[in-house]
C-alpha cells in the first residue's frame, strides 16, 4: 500500500515524524506504525469489517466503525486489548480473560475451578503464521526494537494516543500474552512518552523474569513458507525477535469461524490481499 499524506473529509492522520515512505509492504507498514496506511487499509476493508474482526477476537467495548478506528480511537480496556492477541500465540484459538482460577478451602477441598473449555477457532491457522510473520517485525525493524527477551520468538504492536496521552506494547511468545500500558489517571499528556519507549523496557523485564525456566518454544509460523515468500521476497525466512538482540464484564465468546485451508489466494493482490480477504472477511 501506498504510504503518502491522506485527507478524509477534512481529517488528516499524519505519521509519527512526519516521514512517508511510499509504496510499503504491511509488514514494514505494521513494523513502524505507518498511519496512512493504516486508514487506507481500514477505508479499503471498511470500518464495518474492522469492527467485527475486533469482536470476534474477543473485544466485547462499543467500537465506533469509523475510519479513526484505523488508530484506536475507540477505547478498550488493557484487559480486552490483552484478551484479543490471544489467539495469535496460541493458534488461533478464542480465550475468556478471567481473574480468578480456582478457588480451594482451608483444607484445599476445591470449591470453584474457572472452566477449561475449548471456545472455538476464531483465526485460520495459516492467517495466524501470517499475522505472527508480521508482528515479529515490530521487534526487528519496527517500533519495539528495543524489547529484549533472548532465546524467545516473540511477536506485537505498540501504540501511542495523540499528544502522547496514552502508551501501549501488547506482545507475546507462545508462553504468554503480556500487554504494558502508560498514562495519566485524569487523562492528561504525558511527557512524550511513547509505545515503544517504556512500556517496551517494562515488558522486557517482566518477561525475563516470567520465562525464566520455562522450554523455549516458537509461535505458530508452521504453515511452510509459501507465505513467508509473500511477505518478504524471494522465499527468504521472516527474521526472528531470536535475532534482535539490538533491542469490567467480560467480554462475550467470540463464536467460532470455519477454516478455509484450501481457499487460493486471489489473483492479482499478493499474500497481502489473500490474508485480508480472510483475516477481514472481505470477499
Amino acid at each position: 500500500r501506498d504510504d503518502r499524506p491522506i485527507n478524509v473529509k477534512g481529517w488528516q492522520p499524519d505519521n509519527y515524524g512526519h516521514e512517508y515512505f511510499g509504496p510499503v509492504p504491511l509488514s514494514k507498514a505494521l513494523a513502524m506504525s505507518l498511519n496512512s496506511v493504516a486508514v487506507r487499509l481500514t477505508l479499503e476493508m471498511t470500518p464495518d469489517a474492522v469492527v467485527r474482526t475486533a469482536h470476534r477476537l474477543g473485544i466485547a467495548s462499543k467500537l465506533e466503525p469509523n475510519a479513526s478506528i484505523a488508530l484506536g480511537t475507540s477505547e478498550v480496556s488493557p484487559l480486552e486489548l490483552v484478551g484479543a492477541y490471544a489467539p495469535f500465540a496460541n493458534g488461533g484459538f478464542a480465550v475468556m480473560p478471567h481473574v480468578i482460577a480456582r478457588i480451594t478451602d482451608a483444607k484445599g477441598k476445591l470449591l470453584y475451578a474457572f472452566p477449561d473449555e475449548q471456545l472455538g477457532r476464531v483465526i485460520d491457522p495459516r492467517y495466524v503464521a501470517m499475522m505472527n510473520a508480521m508482528m515479529e517485525q515490530t521487534l526487528t525493524i519496527g517500533t519495539a526494537r528495543k524489547a529484549s527477551l533472548p532465546g524467545w520468538s516473540a511477536a506485537g504492536k505498540t501504540g501511542t494516543s495523540q499528544d502522547f496521552r496514552d502508551a501501549w506494547f501488547v506482545c507475546y511468545t507462545p508462553h504468554l500474552v503480556t500487554g504494558v500500558w502508560l498514562g495519566n489517571d485524569d487523562g492528561a499528556p504525558t511527557k512524550h512518552i511513547t509505545g515503544g519507549s517504556m512500556p517496551v523496557e517494562i515488558w522486557s523485564r517482566v518477561m525475563r523474569a516470567a520465562h525464566q525456566g520455562v522450554p523455549v518454544a516458537n509461535l505458530p509460523t508452521s504453515s511452510g513458507e509459501s507465505f513467508m515468500s509473500g511477505l518478504f521476497g524471494g522465499g527468504q525466512p521472516a527474521p526472528s525477535s531470536q535475532q534482535a538482540e539490538t533491542d469490567g464484564a467480560a467480554p462475550r465468546p467470540p463464536a467460532p469461524i470455519r477454516t478455509t485451508s484450501n481457499q487460493p489466494a486471489p489473483r492479482g493482490g499478493g499474500m497481502d490481499g489473500w490474508l485480508l480477504d480472510n483475516l477481514f472477511g472481505r470477499h
